[in-house]
């Protein structure tokens, strides 16, 4: 039995330190009684064979997100006009031109609130 658990623990040349309470020690303890293996092996079974589920909470602020996406909203439908008036035939004009760079900076700003909302919300989820 001895020779079998030295072959084992040669197939595990890895040592990882794990500080525990004493009710998650006992808990341990309870659990590799059960499977009837050591703590190692415990600890081994419920890293392989053991799924943990992350779940991230998203806190966002859905007044600032609603008018992010009517601004969105009232682009498009720029953009859409813009383009069924050069689809039907439409020519080009400088007034054209002028709404068509307005609604790329709509974008482009509206795109740096989106990354300053995400940055804020990076730093926040980080904890700093």
């Amino acid at each position: 039995m001895r020779k079998r658990r030295m072959e084992q623990e040669l197939n595990h040349p890895r040592f990882v330190g794990v500080r525990l309470s004493d009710i998650e020690l006992e808990l341990l303890d309870k659990k590799a009684e059960i499977l009837g293996v050591s703590r190692s092996e415990c600890l081994r079974k419920l890293l392989v064979e053991k799924e943990i589920v992350h779940r991230v909470e998203v806190v966002a602020d859905m007044e600032e997100l609603r008018s992010l996406v009517e601004a969105y909203g009232k682009i498009g439908v720029n953009l859409n006009q813009i383009a069924g008036y050069f689809n039907t035939g439409g020519e080009r004009s400088l007034a054209m031109e002028d709404e068509i760079r307005h609604c790329i900076a709509e974008l482009f700003a509206l795109r740096e609130e989106v990354l300053k909302m995400a940055g804020d919300f990076e730093r926040d989820y980080r904890g700093g």
